[in-house]
């Protein structure tokens, strides 16, 4: 089984705050350098000084994630100022809550640039230096919605169905060349988005960014002849299933 993941070279996407922030958090502590992207400078050096606080190696590389030449940019400079990488966590995303009849173009495109194109984009950017890896990992963050059809998240829906499904025929693509991908789907985690989002989830027991970063601590640390293709959390106060 593959445990220790000390040395390796992570990049976390939305890790200014939220559950990017947590993974990021983590993985330092678990002895990973870090590449923290996000658009808000200032987000993402508060997290580069945990990490640092940490022992580990924190590379702040703001990136648009909307603009796809911005995410090839990133991925050259990856390339050429580290030379590897071992993990990559899609994380970033955004969400609307509305009626389908009442989301504008410009929200679907912006929900799907950031959920669905980014991952996409980078799993093909950085695909070559995770082939060079040992025991490289993707991890996507997803949702409960990729699952479900709820009300008045049309777009966000389609976009973590989209998500979901590109995982699992990547999965199935790079397996054989020793990556695997990895999909953590949870339902309403206390962030600013969902806070934003969902105002009716207010005072409600919620899953935390800590939670999230167990998941993915389990995900990374647990490679074994047994595999974990998706892990999905819900809220407590939720029915089971």
């Amino acid at each position: 089984m593959h445990t220790d993941i000390s040395g390796e070279l992570a990049l976390v996407t939305g890790a200014g705050s939220g559950i990017g922030r947590a993974v990021a958090i983590r993985l330092a502590s678990l002895g990973c350098d870090v590449v923290l992207v996000g658009r808000t400078v200032s987000k993402l050096e508060q997290t580069a000084d945990e990490v640092r606080a940490r022992g580990a190696r924190a590379h702040c590389m703001p990136c648009d994630l909307t603009d796809a030449d911005a995410i090839a940019r990133l991925a050259r400079r990856v390339t050429s100022e580290l030379g590897r990488l071992d993990i990559l966590v899609n994380n970033a995303g955004v969400m609307v809550r509305k009626r389908l009849e009442d989301t504008t173009t410009a929200e679907l495109d912006a929900i799907l640039a950031t959920n669905v194109r980014a991952p996409f984009l980078l799993c093909r950017e950085l695909m070559p230096l995770l082939l060079e890896s040992d025991a490289a990992e993707v991890v996507n963050v997803c949702s409960v919605v990729a699952h479900e059809g709820y009300p008045m998240q049309a777009a966000y829906a389609a976009s973590k169905h989209a998500l979901l499904g590109m995982s699992k025929s990547l999965a199935n693509e790079v397996y054989e060349r020793g990556v695997r991908v990895h999909v953590v789907a949870p339902g309403g985690v206390r962030t600013d988005m969902v806070g934003e989002a969902r105002p009716d989830l207010a005072g409600v027991p919620m899953i935390e960014p800590d939670d999230m970063a167990d998941a993915v601590e389990y995900l990374l640390t647990h490679r074994s002849d047994a595999v974990v293709d998706e892990i999905r959390l819900h809220r407590s106060t939720k029915a089971p299933f």
